[in-house]
């Protein structure tokens, strides 16, 4: 042994010597249990308690260096942020992983069980979610001064469980045993109104003063989770916020004997950060949701103001010091409530305060789903938030008569880009106020943002040129590759170096040995030892029985109609009939894998997760298949079962009917690792397709321009349906009861949706998708040109690290410099 490996091993068993004496400190003083005593609980906190020692060092440095500099700070609003477990996470961005599993093991204590005990947080759905996740990472990695804020919901999305092929709702109870990694904070603490009355002051200079006057304010209370950046150079915060009640008892009821009656205004304050997402087919669910939307919003905006006045001394200089970025519509009630701010309570006149609005927030759209741009009746509004209706009113009044004096105005395009649309019960257009009240409204793939201007927002992009930009999704690496697939990650790291990490682009080393024999080898066996470990996973959790060796088909997802979960299931049981009609062809292996959640209140996406189950309930148990076809869905899908399916996949379904899915990140992290995607040519699936070749990829069905040229010409399924036999076959075996002999006609009616509103093209691309899916059987039997193909996705990959995309909102939405990782 060299003196380098030498000196290198007695340092890492130093460390590894210190973490075992930490986490016994940690699990006596701070759990409060003996050796003896100790539950899998007890030792993966104490764990944690020691990996957020470490990060909290650097974290008060990183808010110390902030704060002393007086740089920029970038806030991300976000409804979501889908972070799933931790521990692993600090543990590789802290690079304390080996001596930690060295320290527990010295103790008899398996770190990868521990990494099982976590709960996932709950605090997302799914794109959008990981997305902000993701993009905290890569914040905190490029050194950014940066604070996440979201709501600290006490379920966050619903637990989805499967019972005779249904899915059920219940409470994800993830803060059941506590959070160690989050610090709760008392004193920042923020009084948010809602109702009341609005009284106009008038000053000496003539001039009227507006005071809202909330009926009712509820108090959010923050807690604070420090987010690790790669190495540990910088950590910034992820802030939620908890709503109470200012006073949680009237001890006057209670007293009196009206036990429940006094805890009401608790009952109703906490209610806004109970669970993600309530259902908002009533008028109290749309009221719950905007109460949410306005709470987490107008707790940061106060928040950061107040910050940004004690670095800074005066209001005026917000937009030179700060950055706020909405994702999506849910925060895009800020707007309204920074305007409110600067007028209101700091006296800034309108058009200076609009000024400073507008170049202060950034919008990213997530959407072209017309129903997916949020809006709110306006008697909802002007009741709930009456003063933020008349700084809409005014907003809106100020635009549309700049507006009228352009020489292509009419009375229609006015009507468009109103904030107000007085077509549909009057309401009020939150995708238009995020857009009015930002310097940049971005897409978040090419051709999304390109849909954009001919779209939802085509009146608006003449109006206002040149606001609609383009920042292509990204995924960071740190997560989907080296801590989802360590194997794999240490063969490419031998290939690309130790830097892979701190540079994605140096993937691209990899295609020189991607046709490599004995590369191709390595890499195989890597992605096989996943397919076991998945395979595993599906037997304990279904106990069904799949061959690693099998062709993995997997499309993991939220469930909707547009991401075309039912074209899947099409293609599914045509195979199925196919292999029962000519069991003598020499048929590959496959096993369809689905995962993901339906809305609660969207009927059609849990039928289509019912037709999932009932179909592998019925190709599983037929001795006719031999088990050459498998169809599996897994439930509760989340960022951890994620973590496993996705090094394991070979095939990725990324098929929505193009022009509707904005870009999607599960493509990335499918490529990524090694699976070949089969797909439309829809969001980030075009720049994938540039990325890693044609060759290496299965591209089919109609383009964007072709679906709406289609949809002009009528959404009647009935020619594509003639036109294929397979297709109608299949259908009339769905319709009939072939798949639900209990209840015949359970599909009968999604079957004449298909038929006579087919609006996402699912019959349309039918003979299309099937014929891809040959494609992809003919590939899979050349197994060279298949890892060749896998191993140049991987390769192939770099452009779309999260890393690269902060960095481009860095230079052209924020304008806040960023420090490469691993530099300097």
């Amino acid at each position: 042994m060299d003196i380098k490996v030498e000196d290198r091993a007695a340092s890492d068993a130093d460390a590894a010597a210190a973490i075992k004496e930490a986490i016994l400190n940690k699990l006596i003083y701070s759990v409060g249990k003996s050796l003896e005593a100790a539950s899998s609980h007890d030792w993966f906190v104490a764990t944690a308690f020691v990996a957020r020692d470490r990060i909290v060092e650097r974290w008060l440095a990183s808010i110390d260096e902030v704060n002393r500099t007086g740089r920029k700070q970038v806030y991300y609003l976000s409804v979501e942020f889908l972070i799933g477990r931790l521990l692993f996470d600090a543990l590789t961005n802290m690079e304390m992983v080996e001596p930690t599993r060295a320290a527990l093991f010295a103790l008899g204590v398996d770190l990868d069980e521990l990494r099982e005990v976590e709960p996932d947080a709950a605090l997302g759905n799914g794109g959008l979610g990981r997305l902000a996740a993701c993009f905290m990472e890569s914040l905190a990695t490029l050194s950014i001064a940066a604070f996440g804020y979201g709501i600290r919901y006490d379920h966050g999305l619903f637990r989805q469980r499967i019972k005779d092929g249904r899915q059920l709702e219940y409470p994800e109870e993830w803060l059941a045993f506590g959070n160690p990694w989050e610090f709760q904070r008392p004193e920042v603490d923020y009084e948010i109104g809602f109702g009341g009355r609005i009284e106009a002051e008038h000053q000496p200079d003539g001039t009227v003063k507006h005071v809202w006057l909330p009926g009712e304010t509820v108090e959010a209370v923050a807690y604070d989770t420090p987010i690790a950046g790669w190495r540990g150079a910088h950590i910034n915060t992820l802030r939620l916020w908890s709503a109470r009640a200012p006073d949680p008892l009237r001890l006057d009821k209670f007293n009196s004997g009206d036990h429940v009656g006094a805890l009401m205004d608790q009952v109703r304050a906490e209610s806004i950060s109970k669970v993600l997402y309530p259902g908002d087919t009533t008028p109290a669910g749309q009221e719950l949701r905007l109460r949410q939307e306005f709470f987490f919003a107008s707790a940061s905006l106060q928040d950061l103001v107040l910050r940004h006045l004690r670095q800074h001394g005066g209001i005026l200089s917000l937009a030179d010091k700060v950055a706020i970025q909405l994702n999506d519509t849910h925060p895009a009630i800020a707007v309204a409530e920074l305007m409110r701010i600067l007028v209101d309570l700091h006296d800034v006149p309108w058009r200076d305060a609009w000024a400073i609005t507008q170049a202060t927030f950034g919008y990213t759209n997530h959407t072209l789903l017309p129903e997916a741009l949020e809006t709110w009746p306006v008697p909802l509004m002007e009741r709930l938030l009456p003063r933020h209706m008349q700084i809409i009113y005014l907003i809106n009044a100020i635009h549309l008569d700049q507006a009228s004096k352009l020489a292509d105005s009419t009375g229609e395009r006015l009507a468009a880009i109103s904030l107000i649309d007085e077509a549909h019960g009057r309401r009020v257009r939150m995708g238009h106020l995020a857009f009015l009240g930002s310097h940049k409204v971005n897409g978040v793939s090419r051709l999304h943002s390109d849909l954009l201007k001919v779209t939802v927002f085509r009146e608006l992009d003449a109006v206002l040129p040149g606001r609609i930009t383009n920042k292509t999704n990204g995924v960071t690496f740190r997560r989907w590759l080296k801590e989802a697939n360590p194997g794999l990650t240490s063969l490419l790291t031998e290939v690309v170096g130790d830097r892979l990490l701190d540079d994605a682009r140096l993937l691209e080393k990899v295609a020189a040995v991607a046709g490599d024999a004995a590369f191709q080898e390595r890499y195989a066996a890597e992605r096989r030892a996943n397919k076991v470990a998945l395979a595993k996973l599906v037997r304990h959790r279904l106990g069904i029985k799949i061959d690693p060796d099998a062709l993995f088909d997997v499309q993991i997802k939220r469930i909707h109609e547009y991401k075309r979960q039912i074209l899947n299931i099409l293609e599914t049981i045509a195979v199925y009939d196919m292999i029962r009609a000519q069991p003598m062809r020499d048929w590959i292996p496959r096993v369809k894998i689905f995962s993901g959640k339906a809305a609660a209140s969207y009927a059609t996406a849990k039928l289509i997760i019912q037709l999932a189950n009932d179909v592998a309930k019925i190709v599983n148990a037929d001795p006719t298949v031999r088990g050459i076809l498998k169809v599996v869905f897994l439930p509760n899908y989340n960022v951890s079962l994620a973590e496993r399916i996705i090094p394991a996949a070979d095939l990725s379904e990324q098929i929505s009917t193009a022009g509707m899915e904005a870009s999607g990140t599960g493509n990335m992290k499918l490529a990524l690792n090694g699976a070949l995607t089969i797909g439309t040519l829809d969001g980030a699936n075009v720049e994938i397709r540039e990325k890693v070749g044609a060759d290496n990829i299965f591209i089919f069905g109609l383009t964007a321009e072709e679906v709406e040229a289609h949809r002009h010409r009528g959404i009647d399924g009935s020619d594509a349906i003639n036109r294929s036999a397979k297709l109608a076959e299949v259908l009339e075996a769905i319709a009939s009861g072939v798949f639900s002999p209990d209840e015949p006609d359970r599909y009968r009616g999604l079957v004449d949706i298909l038929i006579h509103h087919d609006y996402f093209m699912v019959t349309a691309d039918f003979e299309s998708y099937y014929e891809a899916q040959r494609a992809v059987f003919r590939r899979w039997r050349d197994k060279r040109s298949w890892w060749r193909a896998a191993a140049l996705n991987t390769a192939h990959m770099g452009w779309f690290s999260s890393d690269r995309t902060i960095a481009e909102y860095a230079k052209d939405i924020w304008d806040v410099p960023v420090k490469p990782p691993g530099r300097g």
